[in-house]
């Protein structure tokens, strides 16, 4: 008898077992579940809460906790985009009543040049004129940099010959270059080197390094030009007058400025809309200081040969 009762309990003891290791079991398996949806929420934006299996309390308090969580932070990402088109619409709109008046004012002070002035009037004047043009740079920056960022449509990219088209900037440039008194230094490839890129957006990426270039270059620059497998490299540097005062980690960020004492008629956004344009065209641009030298390395897909 007391052998069919301890028989009895073994049994008892193996079944309570066999159910708390399925149980357990289906909890792991659930957090696993868990898991395995939260990296999706992070990594994808997966967009669904989280579910349970099993009739577990803890389990359900925890998933719905997290779910709560999830709810909130995709109320304060919607939140969060509301406000930036609204900030980007509002630097738009202002920029474009700025434009305005701003044209009517260079126009009136270019009316005054041929106006009978006293010497103290024509420094007033020249003044004036310069920190107007200052203005409407910075004013039509703001503008594109809007424009660009609340246009959420790819460009259109086509076959480009970069040797050509750099050839081509080059000269179109070569007045401004000799201003300036700068001499380039280019190492272009024998063979031809066709990229996919948007010519327009292309030109205004290289107008503002080369603005760049105008503002911070001693005596000189460099342009080169390869190839690597499937992308088109471009390289385009020139020596820094300081390089500790330039900090190539944030050198895109908006309005940076190596010199914030500087007023130079630019809002700071060059750079930074340089490199928006290239995301644009499945490119990209770094930074990197070499020798007291400040290059910019632009990336771009090269034209897949026909089979």
């Amino acid at each position: 008898m007391q052998l069919y009762v301890l028989y009895g309990a073994l049994a008892a003891v193996g079944l309570l077992a066999l159910f708390l290791g399925i149980r357990l079991f289906l909890i792991k398996s659930d957090l696993r579940h868990m898991r395995m949806e939260l990296e999706k929420t992070r990594e994808e934006s997966y967009n669904r809460n989280l579910r349970v299996t099993i009739s577990d309390r803890e389990v359900e308090k925890l998933a719905a906790e997290i779910n709560q969580n999830l709810d909130h932070q995709k109320e304060l990402k919607r939140e969060t985009e509301r406000s930036r088109r609204q900030l980007e619409q509002s630097i738009s709109d202002i920029a474009h009543d700025l434009r305005t008046p701003l044209t009517v004012v260079k126009g009136n002070l270019q009316m005054l040049e041929s106006e009978p002035l006293s010497e103290q009037g024509r420094e007033y004047l020249k003044v004036s004129s310069k920190k107007a043009e200052t203005l409407k740079r910075m004013v039509d920056e703001f503008f594109e940099l809007s424009v660009l960022e609340s246009d959420s449509k790819p460009v259109e990219l086509r076959s480009l010959d970069v040797i050509e088209f750099l050839s081509e900037f080059i000269i179109e440039n070569e007045t401004l270059i000799r201003q300036h008194a700068l001499t380039p230094e280019i190492k272009f490839p024998e063979k031809s080197v066709t990229a996919l890129a948007n010519r327009e957006c292309l030109t205004r990426v290289f107008s503002n390094l080369m603005g760049n270039v105008f503002k911070y270059a001693k005596e000189g620059f460099e342009l080169q030009v390869s190839q690597e497998g499937e992308h088109c490299k471009i390289r385009m540097g020139n020596r820094v007058e300081d390089s500790a005062a330039i900090d190539v980690e944030h050198i895109f960020d908006r309005t940076y400025r190596a010199d914030k004492a500087r007023s130079d008629g630019s809002a700071g956004l060059g750079l930074y809309i340089a490199r928006l344009l290239l995301t644009k065209q499945k490119g990209s641009i770094s930074a990197v200081l070499e020798d007291g030298k400040l290059y910019f390395d632009i990336e771009l897909q090269v034209e897949k040969p026909m089979v």
